[in-house]
């Protein structure tokens, strides 16, 4: 992971501030990025580091925002399927599996 994402991450945790690590775990078919791509997010929306952007990265988001509000961290799967990927001007079709971890 980005040393500079990590140091978000506790500057923000440090502050009090609820922050989400969204972090690719494993990934099927054609996707953007691999396992181990991260990014977080914070309750105003706003994103450090990337998933890989697009349509899936928009997903991750809204669910990172979800868990945000839950309070609770939570495994979840993004597909990024013909429907999706048209949708987007896309074409990845995979599957990306995230973990987002709740501070």
């Amino acid at each position: 992971m980005d040393k500079g994402l990590l140091r978000v991450i506790g500057e923000l945790a440090g502050r009090g501030e609820a922050i989400a690590l969204v972090t690719v775990i494993a990934t099927r078919g054609s996707t953007p990025r691999k396992a181990g791509a991260a990014m977080a997010v914070d309750r105003t929306g706003r994103i450090w580091g990337t998933i890989g952007g697009g349509c899936g990265e928009d997903e991750a988001k809204r669910r990172a925002l979800i868990a945000l509000d839950d309070g609770k961290s939570c495994r979840r799967e993004i597909r990024l399927d013909n429907a999706v990927a048209a949708d987007e001007g896309m074409a990845c079709g995979g599957v990306m599996e995230i973990f987002i971890r709740v501070f």
